[in-house]
């Protein structure tokens, strides 16, 4: 697979009174590639940072987690101050620059030759890499499935209606979506949820995805919908969660065969049952994430392989 996106460090401060501000790798899509690489999936990223010490850092630990890089950018490596709060959630304040035009042709021959690609996130809406990614995707549908989480960032795109324009494009153009309640009260503050998620369903994908954090996951298909409950555990802090969620989510989808394109008619007719087992395994691998800090996903002994069982509760659409 490839992700297509922001890397960035995150340097996280916490007032809970833990010591010094601690710097970490981060940004959205390199999470991503990070949780799908450690759950067994060979990973591509096709991203943007430089040769500074922070670039190295991040380096660093994508060929540690084996994740192939397809780097477009010389701008300084871009970061997000992310402060946490009494109940581990961060608020983020970034400085990031978004270009991936030294990296074009390499780019389109990593999308082209994989089964599935995933983006989102500030790569979606910033110029000037954000029209080079929408590009991109639409290059890969003709030999892969496609992933999209919006991963809203006021701080970085304060215009609601040009992000919102610009997720719908991509909604359309993907077989999976996730996104956050709080993404999608941003975007749609004055429409409930589920009805978000009825008109998303309707502009193509397969399935949508809702993290509702300690509420737990809501998954929606033309078969149905599933919730599932949230793991009790005691949070580190959130950072990177929705990540872990994502790439376990991909992890999932890939065991039972229902990545790539010509896979979308099995992909569509995903049974409750199988809903219901992905939006666990996705909701497990969340929760290991939140019970350690920083952005650390699990790996595939950790999280195990997916199991479906036959206890689906029902909910209509």
């Amino acid at each position: 697979m490839t992700v297509i996106g922001e890397s960035l460090v995150d340097i996280i401060r916490d007032p809970r009174g833990r010591g010094d501000s601690q710097a970490h790798p981060g940004g959205s899509p390199l999470n991503v590639a990070v949780g799908a690489a450690r759950l067994g999936l060979r990973t591509n990223l096709v991203t943007h940072y430089s040769d500074d010490p922070y670039g190295l850092m991040l380096e660093a630990h994508l060929q540690s987690n084996g994740v192939d890089v397809i780097n477009g950018g010389t701008t300084p490596t871009s970061t997000a101050l992310a402060t946490l709060g009494p109940d581990g959630g961060a608020d983020y304040t970034f400085s990031i620059t978004w270009d991936i035009n030294g990296a074009s042709l390499a780019a389109l021959a990593a999308v082209e030759g994989s089964t599935h690609v995933h983006t989102g996130s500030i790569a979606t809406v910033l110029p000037p890499g954000d029209q080079a990614t929408l590009a991109l995707v639409e290059s890969a549908r003709e030999q892969a499935t496609v992933s999209f989480d919006p991963n809203c960032r006021p701080a970085i795109s304060r215009d609601a209606a040009a992000v919102r324009q610009a997720a719908e494009v991509l909604v359309a153009a993907s077989d999976i979506v996730k996104a956050s309640d709080e993404d999608l009260r941003w975007l749609y503050p004055d429409r409930p949820l589920d009805e978000t998620l009825k008109v998303w369903l309707e502009l193509g994908p397969a399935v949508i995805a809702l993290t509702r954090g300690a509420t737990g996951p809501v998954l929606l298909s033309r078969n149905g919908r599933v919730e599932k409950a949230a793991e009790t555990i005691a949070v580190a802090d959130t950072v990177g969660a929705g990540d872990s969620f994502m790439a376990g989510l991909i992890s999932g989808l890939a065991q039972l065969d229902a990545l790539g394109a010509g896979r979308r008619t099995r992909l569509k007719n995903l049974t409750l049952d199988e809903l219901h087992a992905l939006a666990a395994y996705a909701n497990r691998a969340a929760a290991i994430t939140c019970s350690r800090h920083g952005a650390n996903p699990p790996r595939t002994d950790e999280l195990g392989p997916l199991s479906i069982t036959s206890t689906v509760q029902e909910r209509p659409l």
